[in-house]
């Protein structure tokens, strides 16, 4: 019998990691910050690595990638539209909604400021409705656009879907607290919603089930 994909949860302090795993194959999807780079690497060495998805250009994200790549020798996958944010992520604006959302605007804003990106080349840009099956896994590229113009989530054989910053679970479960542009995000959240019976796995916080945000 066919093994469904599975998602496994690395939690790197308040930003969230994923290893989708089918089989013997996997794939990484974000990276954490410098300070949680052994800790992935150690997640990841237990399978044959086939990829690293990034679901969207912000330094908490992506600070990995490439010692992530070359360690565990796999292509680094991305919207082409987040490319520009890996030289810096102050080169577009964010808003935010509401005290936590400038709370949290606040702090990011200070991160790009100090934290350095190492700089590395995604080879695999993805687009909407693009498969994994390639690389052993039986997912689906959905384009979220809104909290970054190039932000993308992964429907996971239709049980589950990774949403990146799309949507976030800090203090609750809720749209994005800081995005690029409101209307995109606004539009993204109700296609997660249309999605119906999911797992979402956010990049801050613990999973919930899918339901209408909008």
């Amino acid at each position: 019998m066919k093994r469904m994909p599975q998602v496994r949860r690395i939690r790197c302090g308040n930003v969230n990691c994923y290893l989708i795993t089918e089989g013997e194959n996997a794939i990484l999807v974000d990276t954490g910050r410098e300070n949680c780079r052994q800790q992935v690497l150690k997640a990841c060495q237990a399978y044959r690595m086939r990829l690293l998805v990034l679901t969207h250009g912000h330094v908490d994200h992506i600070q990995n990638a490439a010692f992530l790549s070359e360690r565990l020798r796999i292509p680094i996958a991305m919207s082409p539209l987040d490319v520009e944010l890996i030289g810096s992520n102050l080169r577009r604006p964010l808003c935010a909604a509401g005290l936590p959302g400038k709370l949290l605007l606040a702090a990011s804003l200070r991160s790009f400021q100090r934290d350095a990106i190492a700089p590395f080349t995604p080879s695999v840009p993805l687009e909407d409705g693009d498969t994994l099956k390639e690389y052993g896994i039986s997912a689906v590229i959905r384009r979220l656009p809104g909290h970054t113009r190039g932000s993308i989530g992964i429907d996971v054989g239709g049980e589950s879907f990774l949403v990146g910053d799309a949507l976030m679970h800090m203090l609750y479960p809720s749209l994005s607290l800081i995005y690029e542009d409101k209307e995109a995000m606004l539009q993204s959240a109700e296609k997660i919603g249309a999605l119906g019976e999911r797992e979402i796995y956010f990049g801050h916080g613990t999973p919930v089930r899918n339901r209408r945000w909008v």
